[in-house]
């Protein structure tokens, strides 16, 4: 793995906990401080990444095996990571990730009984064996993160909360065995609060002034 000087943060979580409005606060927050930072989505990024994400999130692409589903995210984040992610990261610029490799383990493994084993090698395949600095979960239940969400929803949350379900224990089971680096975020508290708690964990892992 290639040695970053910039710090990298990811964010996970089931669909709807809010962890998008939390990562533009934080880079916000970031760069105010004079910590050059940028944010990234996944699936997505690049242009043959968000040509992956098309073929992913497309409502009318419902035959899309898992296996295939699998391939197709860490093929984006592959070439997110080769593009965008590393070499920021070389050059001291710190990279907020929407979402990276603990997405496939939850979703593809937990969501849809995948091979875990098989998932973190591709992961570190994908990845040249980059991992963040710490992730913070945001969780949340699933019934409530279904209330919140407004807009049409992609092929993924059209799953349901019984997906959803099964992501979200896969999430607390990552978080327990990955314990050092993923950081549980109470989802059901107000967005200030959550962002002051990220602020707060970043500072005692002196990650952030």
């Amino acid at each position: 793995m290639s040695i970053s000087k910039g710090i990298f943060i990811s964010f996970e979580g089931i669909d709807g906990c809010g962890k998008s409005t939390q990562v533009k606060l934080l880079m916000d927050a970031m760069n105010q401080s004079g910590e050059k930072t940028i944010l990234v989505r996944e699936p997505g990024g690049t242009i043959i990444s968000e040509e992956i994400r098309e073929i992913l999130l497309h409502r009318h692409l419902e035959d899309i095996c898992d296996r295939t589903e699998a391939l197709l995210m860490t093929g984006s984040r592959a070439q997110l990571t080769y593009e965008v992610i590393q070499p920021n990261l070389t050059a001291g610029i710190n990279v907020i990730a929407d979402r990276f490799t603990d997405s496939t383990l939850a979703y593809q493994g937990g969501g849809r009984n995948i091979d875990l084993g098989w998932l973190v090698k591709l992961n570190k395949f994908a990845t040249n064996k980059l991992e963040p600095h710490v992730t913070f979960f945001v969780d949340i239940l699933p019934e409530e993160a279904s209330r919140r969400k407004k807009q049409e929803r992609d092929r993924i949350e059209r799953a349901g909360i019984d997906l959803q379900t099964k992501v979200r224990n896969a999430y607390l089971e990552l978080g327990n065995q990955f314990h050092e680096r993923i950081v549980l975020i109470d989802a059901h508290d107000t967005i200030d609060n959550i962002h002051g708690a990220i602020l707060t964990e970043l500072r005692r892992r002196h990650l952030f002034e």
